[in-house]
């Protein structure tokens, strides 16, 4: 697992904001959603196009949510990222300008390419939602209907997992806290290339964007909601 360690100044900071540790201290699950950003075989196996080592650490990790959230009400929403060239609008910008060298990889994430498909180590129920997305968010309209699937759910709050921490996660945290949804980003469930770019995208979802928490604290909370709304 990466290694996390939150300044003592920044959690001060926060807690005069937020006035506590964390934002929620019960969830409706009914209107949660897992998403879990694009564990892929391109990015989790090994000798993959764009390997994320780091992803197959927290994969058992993100079962154990994703069990956690099915058999409490919420949806789990699997992304994968997808290489089009046919789309309506055309993303060639950051392939020609800040991802040269990664045009190799990016075709093997092609539509129904091997490297493409989920990550065989994830465990995909039926009930669970499998959107493709052409951006790194999964939240960009036109590009992906991730929002619109949530919506229609009744969808209020994200739970946010997989890879990579600072680019795919990152950017749908962002986008969704900016849509109205609440955020819960979760510090032992993603995966980058490295401790530093992990640390620097929780520091940046602690301060502005989400409820950064682990698993445990995510499980527990989840346990007593659900104790909760059997008492009401």
């Amino acid at each position: 697992m990466h290694k996390v360690s939150i300044p003592q100044h920044i959690v001060d900071r926060v807690r005069q904001v937020r006035g506590q540790d964390h934002i929620f201290s019960s969830l409706d699950m009914t209107k949660v959603a897992h998403v879990i950003v694009d564990m892929q075989v391109g990015f989790v196996a090994e000798g993959a196009p764009i390997e994320v080592p780091m992803t197959r650490e927290i994969a058992g990790t993100i079962n154990t949510i994703s069990k956690a959230v099915r058999g409490s009400g919420g949806v789990n929403v699997f992304t994968r990222y997808t290489y089009d060239l046919a789309e309506k609008h055309s993303w060639a910008h950051w392939f020609n300008t800040l991802g040269p060298t990664q045009i190799d990889a990016q075709v093997k994430m092609a539509r129904g390419m091997p490297d493409w498909e989920i990550h065989p180590s994830m465990e995909v129920k039926a009930g669970d939602l499998i959107v493709d997305k052409t951006r790194f968010s999964a939240l960009i309209p036109e590009t992906c209907d991730m929002d619109a699937q949530l919506k229609a759910r009744g969808i209020d709050t994200l739970i946010i997992t997989g890879t990579l921490t600072n680019c795919c996660c990152e950017s749908t945290a962002r986008d969704a806290l900016q849509m109205g949804y609440n955020v819960i980003f979760m510090s032992d469930a993603n995966a980058t290339l490295s401790d530093e770019e992990h640390l620097g995208t929780l520091l940046s979802m602690y301060t502005i964007f989400a409820d950064v928490m682990d698993t445990p604290h995510l499980l527990g909370l989840i346990d007593d909601s659900a104790s909760a709304k059997a008492a009401a």
